[in-house]
């Protein structure tokens, strides 16, 4: 099998401790994207057309065109403006963002330089997932070499711009990765979501306009500046430009991290995971972490792995983790832990997801207990159908959609545990 081409794990070697720090990522173009835009001074408004026409779309979960959301920024505006990125990767299954913080660091920095130079903003903050303690130190450490370097500060590089970076570590909760909430929390309140319009771009951090993006997304951006972005278009497909990070976990021989061009077979993505643990077959997978519906193994075998394609199989590429689930794995009790854990993780704000999320769990855990009902099935769809779409944020929809999916594709099995009142496996 060939190896896939990579742009944001190339060249590291994890067996080196140092393999990290700033002198290696120079050795590998680091800091070049960024040297190439102060010393031709190419104008802002041209680095925005160079990520446009890259097809980079938003790593965290939307798929957002970050081209396009770095238009927004008002360019006329004279005040503060802020750059965020959210590091505060809570979605189950989904690991690939510490990993950049981790062993590539600068190249996320880098990044998030070249954006606040194409959005004329002289502050930014990574929030940090306040679980993973020690890639917050990492990225300390990093920020710490770049601002000694002169690639932070004031006048970088000896060039009129001028950019402040900061971390900030959250306190682990799932809430926090909702781009709204997590600037609550970086202004020191409770973090809830916040209604929309306005939004973000026009009012954010403070007040102020703001721009957020994922710590995936931020780290594409040097190659795109030193490559071009016609050329990370080309190792996609149309709309879906570059590679991907996919966390790859569950039923497999070899989980962690893969990065490969968008469209990429799933088939492939599997094969480079080891293949299914024991030889078993594939039953269901679900392609971009816990809060997307799930897809049949047969329909995920036949399914290529970039946002269009998930999307028109029936599910969402989301943050790219795929959690793999064989032949002897209970759907009912899957989603059962699925389910508790977004009735946990709500935050409270708004009733049918307070109110629904719990519930939703109360009636998978009868069932998964063999107290449930036939009718409980036609109640799971109808409670999910009162919760998606209803509420503030989309953390109502990450506990709906799961549900809605698991019932669509394995009903046959949650009917059989309610009449059997043992697992169909």
């Amino acid at each position: 099998m060939n190896q896939p081409v990579q742009i944001l794990l190339t060249g590291l070697n994890p067996s080196d401790p140092d393999d990290w720090r700033l002198k290696n990522y120079e050795q590998r173009e680091g800091y070049a994207a960024l040297r190439k835009i102060l010393s031709e001074k190419i104008p802002p408004e041209k680095v925005i057309e160079e990520v446009k026409k890259s097809a980079l779309r938003g790593r965290g979960g939307a798929g957002f065109p970050t081209g396009l959301k770095w238009s927004f920024m008002p360019k006329q505006y004279e005040g503060d403006k802020y750059l965020v990125c959210n590091s505060d990767e809570g979605e189950p299954g989904t690991f690939k963002d510490r990993d950049i913080m981790r062993h590539n660091p600068h190249m996320l920095i880098e990044g998030m330089l070249i954006g606040a130079y194409a959005m004329g903003i002289r502050a930014g903050y990574n929030y940090v997932h306040g679980e993973i303690w020690d890639v917050y130190e990492r990225m300390e450490e990093a920020v710490d070499e770049a601002r000694a370097a002169g690639y932070l500060g004031d006048n970088i590089l000896g060039s009129d711009f001028s950019f402040q970076l900061y971390n900030h570590h959250g306190y682990g909760a799932y809430i926090c990765g909702e781009e709204t909430a997590l600037l609550e929390s970086l202004e020191g309140k409770k973090g809830q979501p916040r209604f929309k319009p306005p939004f973000p771009a026009s009012f954010g951090l403070y007040g102020k306009p703001t721009t957020i993006n994922n710590t995936e997304t931020f780290a594409a951006v040097p190659w795109i500046i030193r490559h071009g972005g016609d050329k990370f278009l080309q190792l996609g497909k149309p709309n879906n430009g570059g590679t991907k990070i996919f966390s790859v976990s569950g039923h497999v021989n070899k989980p962690g991290n893969y990065e490969v061009p968008l469209g990429t077979p799933f088939a492939t993505l599997l094969e480079m995971a080891g293949g299914m643990r024991g030889g078993r077959k594939l039953k269901g997978c679900i392609p971009g972490g816990s809060s997307m519906p799930v897809l049949p193994g047969d329909v995920m075998m036949q399914t290529d792995m970039d946002y269009d394609s998930i999307a028109k199989a029936g599910s969402f590429l989301g943050s790219g983790a795929v959690i793999i689930m064989d032949d002897t794995t209970c759907m009912v009790r899957a989603l059962e832990r699925l389910s508790y854990f977004y009735y946990e993780e709500s935050c409270g704000q708004c009733t049918p997801c307070r109110e629904g999320t719990g519930w939703l769990y109360r009636i998978v855990h009868r069932i998964e207990t063999g107290k449930g009902r036939l009718e409980d099935l036609d109640l799971l769809n109808n409670l999910a159908d009162n919760i998606q779409g209803r509420t503030i944020c989309a953390l109502g929809d990450a506990a709906a959609m799961p549900v809605r999916a698991m019932i669509q594709h394995f009903r046959d099995e949650f009917a059989y545990h309610v009449e059997h009142k043992k697992c169909l496996v």
